[in-house]
């Protein structure tokens, strides 16, 4: 499935999370996820990108593991559903936005937590996707800056 498809239903899912156990599932689905788009895009998107990609891939995948891995079906996993990654720009515009929402869930969460436990897992979950978010933004430079190198080379041509 295309990556926009999974960062889409990522971002309903998380934003219609009913209680805790359902909002920390989506957390950890859309960490996943990052995980996988870095792991792409370090394999094969724009060379500029790998470094960095290979730093969300870390970053995300730490996420995931400070969270409680949640009872899911292998074929509910989106992550494992990614085949494509067609835009890279759009697909990490997108991705930023969707790690911005589980910083927010994940705040929300943090506040009304119940137990101590659960609020030191929020707060260690606040900080990878806030990590994961800053190497998406890092990637969206490089590809601007990309981009702007390649301007003058096509007015000239």
């Amino acid at each position: 499935m295309e990556a926009m498809r999974l960062i889409v239903t990522s971002r309903r899912a998380l934003t219609s999370g009913a209680d805790v156990p359902e909002i920390m599932t989506e957390v950890w689905q859309a960490q996943a996820l990052a995980q996988a788009i870095g792991s792409r895009l370090a394999v094969s998107g724009p060379p500029e990108l790998r470094g960095e990609a290979l730093g969300l891939t870390e970053l995300a995948g730490r996420g995931c593991g400070v969270l409680d891995t949640p009872d899911l079906d292998p074929g509910d996993l989106r992550a494992a559903q990614l085949t494509e990654l067609d835009d890279a720009r759009r697909t990490l515009l997108c991705l930023g936005g969707l790690l911005g929402e589980v910083g927010i869930a994940l705040v929300g969460m943090a506040s009304a937590a119940a137990d101590e436990a659960t609020y030191w897992q929020c707060m260690e979950a606040i900080d990878a996707a806030d990590e994961s978010r800053d190497r998406v933004l890092e990637m969206l430079r490089k590809l601007a800056a990309r981009e702007a190198a390649a301007l003058p080379e096509r007015e000239a041509g």
